[in-house]
């Protein structure tokens, strides 16, 4: 459906990942996660890789920058913090409610136009008030409704249909693919459905970075730079408070970063730099650790990344290890940044 050259899309396969972190407590390595991770250099070659990089998997919310592209090139009139969060995997805090409900009101439509599947907020201080109050899930709460909204507005203003926005022979969804396909490199493997109930594209990891290298270096008001301004500029509409793949665009400066479900992290620089982390067992413990690795490993000064090293290891309340990238995700010397 998505393309006349199947035999282009990666290659559906078990991957061949790779040990990427350790689980160290007390000296003795406890446990080892497995993985694999990509480094792009500002002229789109491989400049490292680990693992398997080039098997079909599925980066889930990461690659939701990309999706949003797509929707900007069919008409969606959207910048700043409401674009933001249409690339967003929200918190589910009431600024994110706000402007998703922002959105559907710019559309002339309601809330149960949208198709996202009911949850709960994604930030646990955040759900357990929700419980507290007797609050139940909702559309509005689960993670991906700003992606909706903008899906639903996108359809509207090219006269598509609205019941079936997820339906994966829709145009919109069709554009999307297209979208993934131009910016990738290749066409999808495969197409699924994804935890909120949209479409999700079998992609490589080597594609997800190029993919956002495109977007961070696309010339200044283009659909892909719109999309990069609008979430490092609002980190926290893409994220939450607190939120990781917030603070690291915060730490480093013009990083566009997206982070996805069962251990996906991509990132980029302006200048097309580009990492892409994915942990095998889906461990949010190390995602973060390795993306930090993989980033001094391209060239990002080490300093910038101390607060991303991951969560100590406790052993009676204190702390007895850490989750450690392997020594081969050690800083490059011959690419480290001043």
């Amino acid at each position: 459906m998505y393309s006349s050259s199947p035999a282009d899309a990666p290659l559906v396969r078990e991957p061949l990942h790779a040990p990427v972190a350790h689980l160290v407590r007390g000296g003795v390595v406890e446990g080892i996660h497995y993985g694999s991770v990509v480094v792009l250099g500002a002229d789109g070659r491989v400049r490292f890789r680990l693992g398997d990089i080039e098997a079909a998997f599925y980066p889930r919310s990461a690659l939701k920058p990309v999706q949003a592209v797509a929707m900007l090139r069919a008409g969606l009139p959207l910048d700043g913090e409401l674009l933001s969060l249409a690339a967003a995997s929200h918190s589910g805090e009431e600024r994110h409610l706000a402007g998703t409900r922002r959105i559907l009101e710019l559309a002339g439509l309601a809330e149960d136009d949208l198709r996202n599947v009911p949850d709960m907020p994604f930030d646990p201080v955040v759900r357990d008030a929700w419980v507290r109050e007797g609050r139940m899930p909702s559309r509005l709460a689960q993670n991906c409704s700003g992606k909706h909204a903008a899906m639903l507005w996108t359809a509207k203003l090219n006269g598509w249909s609205l019941d079936d926005y997820l339906d994966p022979a829709h145009p919109l969804q069709r554009k999307i693919a297209a979208t993934v396909e131009d910016l990738t490199g290749r066409p999808a493997a495969r197409v699924t459905v994804d935890g909120c109930g949209a479409p999700l594209f079998a992609i490589s990891l080597h594609g997800l970075a190029r993919a956002l290298a495109r977007i961070t270096t696309a010339a200044p008001g283009t659909p892909e730079a719109r999309v990069a301004d609008a979430m490092r500029e609002h980190a926290e509409m893409a994220s939450g408070t607190g939120r990781d793949v917030a603070a690291l665009m915060r730490a480093v400066p013009g990083l566009l970063a997206k982070d996805g479900f069962e251990g996906v992290q991509v990132a980029a620089l302006p200048d097309g730099t580009a990492i892409a982390v994915k942990i095998a067992d889906g461990a949010n413990r190390a995602r973060i650790p390795v993306a930090a690795a993989a980033l001094a490993r391209a060239g990002v000064d080490p300093a910038l990344l101390t607060e991303f090293a991951g969560e100590p290891l406790l052993g009676g309340g204190e702390p007895v290890g850490s989750v450690r990238p392997v020594r081969a995700l050690d800083p490059d010397p011959a690419t480290a940044r001043a």
